[in-house]
């Protein structure tokens, strides 16, 4: 939001530099620091930013050049994956360093490495690699129990040695090098195989670090290994409801064994997940606009398929593969990045770097300053993301995409909202008026260009007036191929619609769009389901039966 030049000199000069000013009795927004983006190479000025501290994990997997002071541990991130040799035990402890274990399954020149097989590896050879990683990360130090301990709070497995579509698959029958035995199968055998193989095989290599290494006080991720895998272009594909309740759209790694469900002896082992959700497309382009919510989607959809902590991997640079490589990214989203990932519910953020890049590249890191301002804007609300507060999330980051509409999102915590706000398809000075909205309360906010909200709001009581579910008929009951759920009236604001199972899983969810919303149920096996309709939270429920 704009501020007075008179209100500005007032506040600076009456509350100190780097607070936030309040706007009215009702508004406080965390405005945005004054400072000077670094402009000489190879530097982050850490000094610019008063210290400050995050109730999240934020790993800190960027360039260090002089620092030897662990100043991005001052600047709100919480661990380093770099670390001086001073900075060892008087100003990073061991569980303040993050690690990411490169090369996983490369190396030995194994199937798994050269054609990204699951048979006829040496798994002997496998055990000795990754015995010698722990020996030497650990510095040979065991426990009682005999168990390398590993100084660090955070270990990633980059892995990344699967076929990961049917036809990519099936285009191994063909290669000698896969045991005859396997080529033989039929297709959909065969892919089977593969499939149920490749997962065995990255349980096998977790398992085998899990028991070699004491990992009590280290949480353990694996790089991109998520329930719904790294996309852009294809997200307006599959409606809402299909990309959350279709396991076709589940990778195959964290299904488990039997298909039916996110699970599996690879995903039992994973302590979060770590969804890629670097950048392709840079502005002027069109796609480039879909950058936000395309982040989101990534957190969204993986936390409805999974209750494990979601920290996205975040990168300063286009993807490699994109239409400007390496390229950093614009300012404003840098500064996006690292705060909304929190309000669609992300438990952390790891921002990554090519290990390989050094000073030979002679780049001004200035981006990099941009995103820790986000984080520094987002500490002033801190206390909002600890103790019970609730996310509202009004309309979903797919759709967001779809409809190329701003993202807002809102953190609730007694009575106060804090509600983040960006357009990331507004031009350069256009105006957007956007209502956010909590049950009783609204507002209307103005944006400014491709600004970065960041307020809270007193909303007073809002606890009597929640929209109440319409009146619901659902019919046939007992059914067999189908079951049509009717509304006396169309829902009032969002509400979905899931049929459970007796183990309380959803097997089918349907966004309610119209007054009158079909499930197909032919494929269900027989028996007593769950059907539940929710919006915010008003839920009802009912019982039905599945007959043939």
């Amino acid at each position: 939001m704009r501020v007075s030049f008179r209100l500005f000199f007032w506040w600076l000069m009456g509350t100190g530099f780097g607070r936030f000013p309040t706007v009215s009795a009702q508004q406080q927004c965390a405005d945005r620091l004054t400072f000077t983006p670094v402009s000489q190479p190879n530097q982050i000025e850490w000094s610019k930013f008063p210290d400050f501290t995050l109730p999240f994990p934020v790993i800190y997997g960027g360039p260090r050049f002089t620092d030897s002071q662990a100043s991005p541990l001052r600047h709100g991130f919480s661990h380093l994956v770099t670390i001086k040799d001073n900075e060892y035990g008087s100003l990073v402890q061991p569980k303040q360093r993050a690690f990411v274990y490169y090369g996983f399954a490369t190396g030995l020149n194994q199937p798994w490495e050269t054609i990204e097989s699951p048979w006829a590896n040496d798994m002997n050879a496998y055990y000795a690699k990754w015995e010698s990683f722990l020996a030497d990360i650990s510095s040979g130090q065991k426990n009682a129990a005999g168990q390398y301990v590993l100084p660090m709070g955070r270990l990633a497995l980059d892995i990344e040695r699967i076929q990961e579509t049917d036809p990519r698959i099936l285009r191994l029958k063909q290669d000698t090098r896969v045991p005859e035995t396997y080529r033989q199968l039929s297709d959909a055998d065969f892919v089977a195989a593969y499939k149920r193989d490749m997962r065995n095989l990255y349980a096998e290599g977790m398992r085998y670090v899990r028991q070699r290494a004491d990992l009590s006080n280290v949480s353990v991720s694996s790089y991109a290994d998520t329930p719904i895998l790294n996309t852009y272009l294809n997200i307006p594909t599959f409606s809402w409801a299909d990309w959350t309740s279709n396991l076709d759209r589940v990778n195959y790694l964290v299904k488990k064994q039997d298909g039916n469900g996110v699970g599996g002896p690879y995903y039992d082992q994973l302590d979060a997940l770590s969804p890629s959700a670097y950048y392709f497309y840079d502005y002027p382009s069109p796609l480039a606009e879909d950058y936000l919510p395309y982040l989101l989607f990534h957190v969204e959809v993986n936390r409805a398929w999974s209750n494990k902590p979601v920290v996205p991997w975040v990168w300063m640079r286009y993807h490699d593969s994109s239409n400007t490589p390496l390229r950093f990214i614009q300012p404003f989203m840098a500064e996006a990045t690292a705060i909304f990932p929190f309000f669609s519910g992300a438990s952390g953020l790891w921002l990554w770097e090519n290990p390989t890049f050094g000073a030979e590249r002679n780049e001004v890191y200035a981006v990099y300053e941009h995103f820790t301002h986000g984080l520094y804007r987002l500490s002033k609300f801190a206390d909002m993301f600890q103790g019970s507060y609730e996310l509202v999330i009004e309309t979903s980051a797919r759709d967001l995409l779809d409809k190329q509409l701003p993202v807002w999102r809102g953190v609730v915590k007694g009575n106060k909202i804090l509600v983040a706000a960006h357009n990331s398809y507004a031009t350069d000075g256009q105006k957007t008026s956007l209502t956010v909205r909590y049950k009783s309360w609204q507002q209307t906010i103005e944006l400014t260009g491709r600004e970065v909200y960041l307020c809270s709001f007193d909303m007073g009581n809002v606890t009597a007036t929640e929209p109440a579910l319409p009146n619901v008929t659902v019919s046939p009951n007992p059914a067999q191929t189908d079951v049509t759920v009717a509304f006396e009236q169309l829902p009032p604001v969002a509400t979905t619609v899931d049929l459970l199972n007796t183990l309380g899983q959803t097997v089918v969810r349907k966004a309610a769009t119209s007054k009158a919303e079909t499930m197909d149920v032919a494929s269900l096996p027989t028996g007593l389901y769950v059907l539940r309709i929710q919006n915010g939270t008003q839920i009802q429920t009912k019982k039905i039966i599945i007959t043939r």
